[in-house]
C-alpha cells in the first residue's frame, strides 16, 4: 500500500482488480477544498490511458512488479521467445504484450519485461535504438515536396521517414516511443 502522495511516473497501480501504470501525475492545490492528485493511468491489458483524479494522501494498492532484464531470443510464428539472463529460462511473450516493440526487435537485443505474478505485462526497450537502413529510395536535390523526408524500412522491416541524405546501409539511430529518426550513427 502507498499514498497519492508517494505516486512516481511507472508505478503500477492495483485498481478494482485492474493494474494501471501511472503515465504522470501532478500534485494540485486549489484556492478552495482539499490538494488532490491529478493522474493519467495506462491500463496495464488494453493499453487505454484514462485521467483519473484522487484526493491527497489517500491509500492506493501498488502491484508488486517485476522488471526483469531479457535477450530476445526469436520469433516462432506466435510468439516472442525471450530468455531470462539470470535464470536462463525461455518465456514466450504474446504478440500483444510486445505491441509496437516488435518494430524495433532484433536478435540478441536486451529488453526489460515487466513481470506480476509469473505473467509478463509488458516490454520495455531503450528510449532509442541503433539500427540500419535496409532500403530507401535516393534523395534527388531540390526534391522538398516532402518536407526534405523519405520513407525507408528498417532492418526489422518497419518503415520510417528519414532525410533524403540518407542512403541503403546506413546506421540510424530510432526513437521507439514515435518511430521519429534521430540522426545518423557514426563509426
Amino acid at each position: 500500500m502507498a499514498t497519492t502522495n508517494d505516486l512516481k511516473n511507472g508505478m503500477v497501480l492495483n485498481l478494482d482488480g485492474q493494474l494501471w501504470s501511472v503515465v504522470w501525475f501532478q500534485h494540485h492545490k486549489p484556492g478552495k477544498g482539499g490538494a488532490v492528485v491529478r493522474t493519467k493511468l495506462k491500463s496495464i491489458s488494453s493499453g487505454k490511458i484514462v485521467d483519473k483524479t484522487f484526493n491527497a494522501d489517500v491509500k492506493v494498492e501498488t502491484a508488486n512488479v517485476d522488471k526483469r532484464s531479457m535477450t530476445y531470443l526469436y520469433d516462432d510464428g506466435h510468439s516472442y521467445v525471450f530468455m531470462d539472463a539470470t535464470t536462463y529460462d525461455q518465456i514466450p511473450l504474446s504478440r500483444e504484450t510486445v505491441g509496437d516493440a516488435k518494430n524495433f526487435l532484433l536478435e540478441n537485443q536486451e529488453a526489460t519485461v515487466a513481470m506480476h505474478d509469473g505473467n509478463p505485462l509488458y516490454l520495455e526497450l531503450p528510449a532509442s535504438v541503433e539500427l540500419l537502413i535496409e532500403y530507401t529510395e535516393p534523395g534527388l536535390q531540390g526534391d522538398r515536396s516532402t518536407g526534405g523526408t523519405k520513407p525507408a524500412r528498417l532492418e526489422t522491416g518497419h518503415e520510417i521517414s528519414v532525410p533524403l541524405f540518407i542512403t541503403n546501409g546506413e546506421k540510424v539511430k530510432v526513437d521507439t516511443r514515435d518511430s521519429s529518426y534521430l540522426g545518423r550513427v557514426t563509426g
